[in-house]
């Protein structure tokens, strides 16, 4: 998981603890799983505008 190991990655907990104590961790998470989620929206409809579904393309005059 980008060459972060588990002793690593306690590192950063602990720092993240001392910088932002424990009651903000939780409100930090949360954040930053609303601003995940709404990127991922973002690009989905991104998506749909660039490639729209074959149903509504416009019949070509033969």
């Amino acid at each position: 998981m980008f060459g972060f190991g588990m002793p690593e990655l306690i590192v950063l907990l602990v720092i993240m603890l001392v910088i932002f104590g424990p009651g903000k961790i939780p409100q930090l998470g949360s954040s930053l799983g609303g601003a995940i989620r709404n990127f991922k929206k973002a690009s989905e409809e991104d998506g749909k505008i660039i490639n729209p579904k074959e149903d509504e393309k416009p019949e070509s005059k033969g």
